[in-house]
């Protein structure tokens, strides 16, 4: 199983386009949106290359492949426009060992304050727009960067599973943080 994830697009096209371009050429069956698709937010300059409706029109063409979770930015206006679900604060996808994935924004749940997770398990968010893959106590925590304005003179990064290995990557390729995933066993 190959997912690849995104999160902080804040509505830029060109970035839309470059993710997407990295999406296909990783071979992934998914594209885990966590959050803030369209809108820019009032605390982040509006981005080059805003264009909410090209976004739209983009990912829509993705919609049976994206599994998606709302930003602090989404809004049901939003949720007008895509063909995808991405008005839940969080979802779950099980990965082929048993482990569970917990997705979210990162808004609501983050790492001090963790929702209810099994040993093992992977919480996956965005929002502090920096790339992040480490354990924490019990559960892994993965953050794919920012797409469109990355923080913490990092670039734009994208995140990737690929069977046991969680990463995050720079459009350039080259890999911000990664932590492998133990063997695990389910009970």
């Amino acid at each position: 199983m190959k997912l690849f994830f995104a999160s902080d697009i804040h509505g830029c096209f060109e970035s839309t386009q470059r993710m997407i371009s990295a999406f296909e050429q990783s071979g992934a069956q998914h594209l885990l949106l966590l959050g803030d698709i369209l809108n820019h937010g009032p605390r982040n300059a509006i981005p080059n290359g805003y264009a909410p409706m090209k976004v739209v029109e983009l990912l829509n063409t993705y919609g049976d492949k994206i599994i998606a979770v709302r930003g602090n930015c989404d809004s049901e206006v939003d949720q007008m426009l895509l063909n995808f679900p991405m008005m839940a604060d969080y979802n779950w996808v099980l990965l082929p060992d048993g482990r569970r994935l917990f997705l979210t924004h990162g808004h609501v749940y983050r790492g001090d304050n963790l929702p209810h997770l099994g040993a093992g398990d992977v919480m996956a968010s965005g929002h502090t727009h920096l790339p992040v893959a480490e354990k924490q106590g019990e559960v892994i925590l993965f953050n794919p960067g920012s797409v469109t304005i990355p923080r913490g003179e990092h670039k734009a990064s994208y995140g990737l599973f690929d069977g046991n290995r969680l990463s995050v990557v720079t459009f350039d390729g080259d890999e911000l943080s990664s932590y492998v995933l133990d063997r695990y066993q389910s009970v």
